[in-house]
């Protein structure tokens, strides 16, 4: 029942179920009053039956849509608490005219119990174990004097007890049991995705050091033309750029073999935030200078955050990101906020493009995904590079306009001394 209930959609299984339902109520009336003789009022009995294939068949067309349903969580519970109290009362309304708390069927009240355990909150399972006991409790108490006789009265006193028992075990037991399988599955479908992203991580990272080894060799044959260049052509400022240009190349290569072996030894160091926004402050004044860069630093304390060389790249994808977004909608300003809150620091980084759509904010960060701006792969390579060091990463609109990307980290904060 649980693998079935866990289907695509659980008020369409339900109402799938009272169709099964309704077949088997009308087989064991006729089968009783043709097989058995045993004559039932088939008057309000089928009355009863009509009104809820009425009701199966509206419920039917009113959730055709299932998107609409697991798009909704709360709209979901809503309807499946509304379908399985409805089984509960056409159950003890065709009992009430079939034999009441005497009906060997009646036990069938535990069904809805059952499925409310599987898919309810504890709350509204709470409800549904209520009316499922309430209803054979007035199904009791309805009972004509005449089947009193003898000991009777204890037995069914009895009978109440152990349904009450029942309900109960079905509600507590199968609920926490249902509940334990869900936080299960959802920590195995986590650790699924983790492990996926991390292969990915893994696969651009071995892509990354061979295309880095494969640059280094012509790298190195461009720089020994250059000197020779150089030589024959000694006031050359073509000459004198491409030198620069090749060194950055040079540095940049060891830059990228110190990063990988730090993080391949797993070095977490402490770094200062002053430092960190220094350094973003220079990055973007030497390759964006026609940005206008604003750096709000809203806290004065000393901030410092555990990391490892795999932040300050992290930090300039998403810079980087941010600038190309603002210069494509024909603006020049970028907004960087520094705060710290609740024992981490968060690094605010506001740019002045057309925002993220709704399908690129469900996708930005957890795969990567194509675009014309290569805007997916560097926000996942960052996103995953935080989470690796227990930061986090926030995607979301600016009510003004712009992308808001937030970046948070645990962080250690001393006071400043005080001068003298």
């Amino acid at each position: 029942m649980t693998h079935f209930l866990k289907g695509a959609n659980q008020v369409q299984a339900i109402i799938a179920l009272r169709g099964v339902a309704i077949i088997i109520q009308v087989l064991l009336i006729l089968f009783v009053n043709i097989a058995l003789k045993y004559q039932l009022p088939w008057a309000p009995l089928f009355f009863i039956i009509a009104v809820e294939v009425a009701f199966t068949l509206a419920s039917m067309l009113y959730y055709k849509q299932a998107s609409m349903l697991n798009q909704n969580s709360a709209q979901q519970q809503k309807a499946i608490l509304i379908q399985t109290s409805a089984d509960i009362i056409f159950l003890s309304c065709l009992l009430f005219f079939s034999g009441g708390a005497t009906n060997a069927f009646v036990s069938l009240l535990l069904i809805p119990i059952a499925i409310a355990a599987v898919t309810l909150t504890p709350a509204l399972l709470s409800l549904v174990a209520l009316l499922a006991i309430g209803s054979y409790s007035i199904l009791l108490w309805l009972l004509p004097m005449s089947v009193m006789h003898g000991n009777m009265q204890g037995h069914f006193i009895a009978m109440g007890i152990n349904f009450l028992f029942s309900a109960l075990v079905v509600a507590i037991v199968v609920g926490k049991m249902a509940r334990s399988i869900n936080k299960q599955q959802l920590a195995i479908a986590k650790y699924r995705e983790n492990l996926l992203k991390q292969e990915q991580v893994t696969s651009l990272g071995v892509a990354a050091a061979q295309v880095t080894h494969q640059l280094a060799t012509p790298i190195t044959t461009v720089q020994l033309l250059a000197d020779e260049l150089s030589e024959d052509f000694p006031n050359s400022e073509v000459i004198g750029d491409m030198q620069v240009q090749l060194a950055r190349c040079r540095v940049s290569l060891d830059e990228f073999r110190e990063m990988v072996f730090s993080i391949k030894e797993q070095r977490i160091t402490a770094i200062s935030t002053q430092t960190l926004l220094n350094e973003i402050k220079a990055n973007v004044e030497v390759n964006y200078p026609e940005i206008a860069l604003d750096i709000e630093q809203l806290n004065h304390e000393s901030t410092m955050v555990m990391a490892d060389a795999a932040l300050m790249p992290a930090i300039l994808n998403l810079i980087n990101n941010a600038v190309r977004a603002t210069k494509n909608n024909g603006s020049s300003a970028l907004v960087i906020t520094s705060m710290t809150c609740e024992k981490n620091w968060q690094l605010i980084i506001r740019d002045f493009g057309k925002g993220f759509t709704l399908k690129k904010l469900n996708e930005l960060g957890v795969k990567p995904v194509t675009s014309t701006q290569g805007l997916g792969m560097a926000v996942f390579l960052s996103h995953a590079s935080l989470e690796r060091i227990g930061g986090k990463l926030t995607l979301t609109n600016h009510i003004e306009g712009g992308a808001l990307v937030t970046l948070s980290l645990p962080c250690q904060t001393t006071q400043q001394p005080t001068a003298k």
